[in-house]
């Protein structure tokens, strides 16, 4: 118990993290090719983990909760808008365009742009005097310009398939592919951003749990709102495929996983 909760707990964390994420994105992505809405499934995750968390979050630390003002609710619902719901608007909807390699590789990237971000807004400092600081660029750079170089290199098909071979190879899925790109990005900035608004919003409101069960409650209204931009017929929420309802509660464990260590 000492080992994982002393100087090795983040990284088992990270690890973790990682591993439960590829897997996710690797699903969704089987999952979305097969015409569900993106922001149904986003929607889903949300609101059941906030089922999940409710209980947890009520008895752990209903003696510790300091009061809930308006001002904390408008940065939760701030901080849902960033890192839920448009995080994930932008973000799976690049993923249905590119593939699940290519989204784990963006995500892979959200370290160094936060970090960057970071150094933007005065949230972290650096030294460029020490053989750390020059390491810390060194690493933000390689990470950046590898995530540079999957949105050019598309690659090529992993099957024999003569449709997908065609389609892979002509102009449109060539601006499909930048486009998910695009929206890949936007997703992980966002979620950047999120951390940083989340960083402010954890010293005034310490309360991991209550805070990102507030966030997922946001998050799922802001979700059901930006799913009506695609669909508005009810039969799209019914989950027939028991795929898609396993690649949901794995994607709802990944999502209170992620909010309740940030």
């Amino acid at each position: 118990m000492g080992f994982i909760d002393g100087k090795w707990a983040p990284m088992i964390v990270l690890i973790v993290s990682n591993m439960i994420a590829g897997m996710v994105n690797a699903l969704v992505k089987k999952v979305l090719d097969g015409g569900i809405n993106h922001m149904v499934i986003a929607t889903y995750r949300l609101g059941i983990s906030t089922l999940f968390l409710l209980p947890v979050a009520y008895f752990w630390e209903r003696k510790t909760r300091p009061k809930l003002t308006l001002s904390i609710s408008c940065q939760l619902f701030v901080s849902a808008l960033f890192g839920a719901s448009l995080m994930q608007y932008f973000y799976l909807l690049g993923l249905s365009y590119t593939s699940a390699t290519l989204g784990s590789a963006f995500w892979a990237i959200m370290p160094s742009l936060t970090f960057v971000m970071a150094l933007i807004f005065g949230f972290e400092k650096l030294s460029l005097k020490t053989k750390i600081g020059y390491g810390v660029v060194l690493g933000t750079l390689i990470s950046l310009v590898g995530g540079l170089l999957l949105t050019m290199y598309q690659g090529i098909p992993l099957t024999n398939s003569p449709e997908q071979a065609a389609n892979s190879n002509n102009h449109t899925g060539h601006e499909n592919w930048i486009k998910g790109c695009f929206f890949l990005l936007t997703g992980v900035v966002l979620f950047s951003s999120w951390m940083l608004i989340q960083a402010k919003i954890n010293v005034k409101y310490p309360c991991p749990y209550s805070s990102t069960v507030i966030l997922s409650v946001f998050g799922t209204l802001q979700c059901a709102l930006l799913s009506l931009i695609k669909t508005r017929h009810l039969e799209d929420w019914i989950l027939r495929d028991e795929l898609t309802i396993i690649t949901v509660v794995i994607a709802v464990y990944k999502t209170m996983f992620r909010q309740t260590y940030k």
